[in-house]
């Protein structure tokens, strides 16, 4: 049964790969590589042979979640302290980020597959930080006035999910290598 546990071993790494891909889509990618890790790791014990029931050591899979939710998190920040740094109130900036996740799950109803989610979820960054200064009752603002901070969130948003890029392919790295390599 040496034949399966390099099946599923090639099948991984390469879906992993395809995983990267969706995270630079704005997908995402990374959870569903370390989804597709974990349940290689429970279904170990019905492929791999006697005694050697474990493809990813715990620890690896440990710091892979604790490295996607790094990305995550500067996902979620680089959005925000691009409409910050471009003078926007934290009424745009929720917009911002309100928009965001709205125009991504939009965004998947566009025709153009995958890529979809992510001109929907910076589009609607764009829209979310306009309507969010346009509304805001403290800081009343012309529509011109809110071109800067809306290119600031969309910028900011699109530099955070290309951060989240880097950490997706270590992760990927670390699990290819390891489940060749039990």
């Amino acid at each position: 049964m040496e034949w399966v546990f390099y099946l599923v071993a090639a099948l991984f790494s390469i879906l992993g790969g395809g995983c990267v891909v969706l995270v630079v889509l704005g997908l995402p990618g990374t959870w569903i590589l370390l989804g597709m890790a974990f349940l290689i790791e429970l279904l170990d014990q019905y492929y791999l042979p006697a005694g050697d029931h474990q493809t990813f050591n715990w620890w690896l899979l440990g710091s892979c979640l604790a490295l996607a939710a790094i990305g995550e998190i500067l996902e979620f920040f680089a959005g925000l302290l691009g409409a910050k740094k471009a003078g926007s109130s934290k009424r745009g900036m929720m917009g911002a980020f309100i928009g965001g996740l709205v125009g991504a799950v939009f965004g998947t109803g566009i025709p153009v597959p995958i890529v979809g989610t992510l001109i929907g979820a910076v589009l609607g960054t764009f829209a979310g930080a306009m309507i969010g200064e346009l509304t805001d009752k403290e800081e009343t603002r012309e529509f011109h006035q809110t071109l800067k901070p809306a290119m600031g969130a969309t910028i900011g948003r699109i530099l955070g999910t290309l951060s989240k890029v880097p950490i997706a392919l270590a992760i990927w790295l670390a699990l290819a290598l390891a489940v060749f390599w039990p």
